[in-house]
């Protein structure tokens, strides 16, 4: 495993990190949550990201049980607020009444004292920036997180955020946005950005929920059990792929993945770590075996032409429209 730091701060993360967003909690079983979590730690994974609102809080639990008996100070505990977890009105956002009940619910299905990065899931319209600022940089001085960080936010949300960081004292590291070769919306302004101010990419999605692995294949079903067919894994995400244009094109990749020695899924997470705003692409995994190939992706250096031919191949079917940075419902 190769190692980056968080953007400019003074932690390093591993360059793969391992997500629970629909695996743990609802789409597998736990043993088998926990066999992948088992699987990342042996590949040498020591950064863990979560949220929660995966599972509807059972993500961050299992991830706490998996993670138990481990050197705590050897690893870094990622999660995120924002997302509804609970019926109440305020069990939402990032007020700071949520914000404050939130990382306690956090921090106790984690079993953990604190988390190294807490993260904005999304930008909050209803919420003065100040005030989640506030209680972010509370959290943070109260010894509940060492950094923050935001998901899906703007360039310019996350300029305004950073200034008030700097003036709390408190460290904004951080961007979590959807990024891969098909989905480049933050290049255009979300990276320029976060080079000047010393953030960090963690991508998610960098196989585009799978398709870039080619197993979809166009004019077919998708194959049984697949994220594709499963409503609750987040299916409405790869649906924007599923379009015989789409899946037509992902399949010219593979003569350029076997060119590299790479499986499918391994050039494209290697792709995204090719861009230097990247500190970590976070990997998913239903089964142990998934975790270890996607791991090779580490370390590996994908050279110019090959870089070139794949944009060669895939151009028409990227998506670059920086206003998409944020999902429809977060847009104001």
């Amino acid at each position: 495993m190769e190692f980056r730091h968080l953007g400019r701060s003074g932690m390093l993360v591993s360059e793969i990190s391992y997500g629970n967003w629909i695996t743990h909690g609802s789409q597998v079983e736990e043993e088998a949550a926990l066999a992948c979590v088992r699987a990342a730690l042996d590949a040498g994974i020591t950064t863990f990201d979560t949220a929660d609102v995966y599972a509807g809080t059972r993500a961050e639990a299992v991830l706490g049980r998996a993670l138990r008996g481990e050197r705590r100070e050897g690893l870094e505990i990622f999660t995120k607020v924002y997302w509804p977890t609970g019926p109440g009105r305020n069990d939402r956002g990032l007020s700071r009444k949520h914000i404050m009940e939130s990382i306690n619910g956090s921090l106790r299905r984690l079993e953990t004292d604190y988390v190294d990065l807490y993260q904005a899931h999304r930008f909050d319209h209803s919420t003065p920036l100040e005030e989640t600022m506030e209680a972010f940089a509370d959290v943070v001085h109260s010894g509940k997180a060492h950094y923050i960080g935001v998901s899906e936010w703007t360039a310019d949300e996350i300029r305004r955020a950073h200034a008030l960081a700097r003036e709390l004292k408190i460290h904004l590291v951080s961007s979590q946005p959807q990024y891969s070769m098909l989905w480049r919306v933050i290049e255009a302004e979300v990276v320029p950005t976060s080079e000047e101010l010393g953030i960090g990419q963690i991508v998610w999605s960098p196989i585009a929920q799978g398709v870039l692995t080619g197993k979809y294949q166009p004019g077919q079903p998708p194959p049984a059990g697949s994220r594709a067919t499963d409503e609750k894994s987040g299916s409405g995400f790869i649906a924007r792929f599923m379009t015989d244009e789409v899946l037509s094109t992902v399949q010219r990749l593979r003569p350029l993945a076997d060119q590299a020695g790479l499986s499918m899924a391994q050039l494209a997470v290697a792709w995204v770590l090719q861009n230097p705003n990247v500190s970590s692409a976070i990997i998913g995994a239903s089964r142990p075996e998934q975790v270890v190939d996607n791991v090779k992706a580490a370390g590996v250096k994908l050279d110019a032409d090959l870089l070139k031919a794949i944009d060669d191949v895939i151009d028409p079917i990227v998506e670059r429209n920086p206003k998409l940075t944020t999902s429809p419902a977060q847009r104001p």
